[in-house]
């Protein structure tokens, strides 16, 4: 593996992160019971914090998809998480054995299960870095030893940048990343949203507040701003649900309320 700090290995386990609280509401057993406590606050606030989980991960497998059949055979996921199969390197390597993968993220419980991650193909390869997703600078060095950033590259943000407020640079950090990439190549973003309960977004933002975290929840212009300079993929950008289900794996979710997440996928002439 590359890029590792060995400083940030000890795992914090008396504070919440979202890469743990994901996984539990994934159904995964590798959290902690602050992580728990946490998630399940957050579940009184919106119960289907469980469903928003799958929903955007049933995205990432449709993009993902869609990508390789579209001819992508190198990609870059910043934000990870604790690895649930099927892996984006999984999906990728089904349709295009050859895959490379770069993997990023900084939470040390993601680094500890990082082998299920580099189980790739024969024929492809997989790597992981340890690295802040706010040093885009050295992700992008560590993945050029993998990835070769003459041809195209399809960078995934996914449930990334709703922990990274405006003033930490969030849109800088994305227009840092695209312009490295060339021609040909894709950014696909998912994002949590306030627009459809602005009320329960405030006491979930208070929430993270109180823990020492940031939750900057973004409306749909404000996630299509990201994708500026880009030529967005049919339907734009979308509740996460929406785009392109006839791929497969749509979450059947109870009620008629969406999932309150929007995702896009956009192509850079």
């Amino acid at each position: 593996m590359t890029g590792q700090d060995h400083r940030a290995t000890e795992i914090d386990t008396g504070k919440p992160h979202p890469a743990r609280m994901y996984d539990w509401f994934l159904g995964g057993k590798d959290s902690y019971p602050v992580d728990e406590q946490m998630a399940r606050q957050l579940l009184t606030l919106d119960a289907r914090g469980r469903d928003m989980a799958r929903v955007n991960r049933a995205f990432m497998h449709r993009a993902t998809r869609w990508l390789a059949e579209k001819g992508v055979r190198q990609f870059l996921d910043i934000g990870t998480g604790i690895p649930t199969e099927p892996n984006l390197h999984q999906i990728a390597q089904r349709t295009a054995p050859g895959a490379r993968v770069v993997y990023c993220d900084n939470d040390p419980i993601v680094l500890a299960h990082a082998a299920a991650l580099l189980r790739s193909t024969p024929e492809g390869a997989t790597e992981y870095i340890q690295a802040d997703a706010r040093r885009p600078g050295t992700i992008l060095a560590e993945a050029g030893k993998v990835l070769d950033f003459g041809r195209p590259v399809a960078l995934s943000l996914l449930a990334l940048l709703h922990f990274i407020d405006d003033e930490d640079g969030a849109a800088g950090l994305v227009a840092e990343l695209v312009e490295q990439l060339p021609s040909g190549s894709y950014l696909v973003l998912s994002h949590t949203t306030g627009d459809f309960d602005p009320e329960g977004a405030a006491r979930a933002r208070a929430l993270y507040r109180e823990r020492g975290m940031t939750l900057r929840l973004r409306s749909r212009a404000e996630l299509t701003a990201f994708f500026d300079g880009l030529e967005l993929v049919e339907p734009g950008v979308s509740l996460s649900a929406d785009w392109h289900p006839e791929l497969g794996e749509v979450i059947d979710v109870p009620g008629d309320e969406p999932i309150p997440g929007y995702a896009g996928v956009a192509r850079k002439p």
